[in-house]
Formats: structure tokens, sequence, C-alpha cells
């Protein structure tokens, strides 16, 4: 099939499709004209891909993920959870400090409610 198809039946732009090959996480094989040509699998990866993302995970983390899926063996699959358990600790992180840089809004507003309230009382 097409890139169009690939991207209209996994519900990505073909734009996505064509990123998604050039950071070598696709991959497609060329017919006589030079289109893109895909199966069945490369929709289902684009299905893979999307879910990663949605993730969180970077284009970069996906590719070091992708031997697990590729070539699975115990090692691949131990590299992939040490791998993804780096992500959640990062966004576990990233978390903290979103929570304590609201918390801190929290204490302006309030301060400027306090301060409002007593200068126009």
């Amino acid at each position: 099939m097409r890139i169009g198809e690939v991207a209209s039946r996994a519900g990505v732009s073909v734009r996505s499709v064509r990123y998604y090959e050039d950071q070598g996480l696709l991959v497609s094989t060329r017919s006589a004209g030079g289109q893109r040509q895909y199966t069945e699998h490369e929709v289902e990866r684009v299905r893979f891909l999307q879910r990663l993302y949605a993730a969180g995970l970077s284009s970069r983390t996906i590719a070091e993920l992708l031997p697990c899926v590729d070539s699975p063996s115990q090692g691949n699959s131990d590299a992939a959870l040490d791998r993804m358990a780096q992500e959640r600790d990062r966004l576990s992180e990233h978390i903290a400090d979103l929570v304590r840089t609201r918390d801190a809004l929290n204490d302006l507003m309030t301060a400027a409610r306090e301060y409002r309230d007593t200068e126009f009382a």
C-alpha cells in the first residue's frame, strides 16, 4: 500500500509517516517509480509508534526501545524495561517540578488576593 493509505489506516498524517521513516523507526520499500510501499505490518508499527509517543517518549528513546520489538530477547527486553524506567523517573521528576511551580503560583495568588482585599476593602 502507499503512504497515504498507511497514514489513513493508522490515523496519522502522511508527514508523520515520513518523519518516522526519516528517524529510522519505520522502513518502506520503493516501487520502480520510486514511491514508498508498505505492508499491513507497517500500519501496526505506526500505531505502536503512536502509543510510544503518547507515553511521552522521544524519537531517540523509541529508537532505543525498538530492538526489543524487532529482535526479542531477554537482553533486549531488560534494556527496554530499564530505559522505560529511566523515562518514567524523568517524567515523575518533571511532574514534581510542575507541582512545585503550581504551588508557588497558588501562593502568589493567595498573597495577591489578600493584598487586594486589604487595599480595596
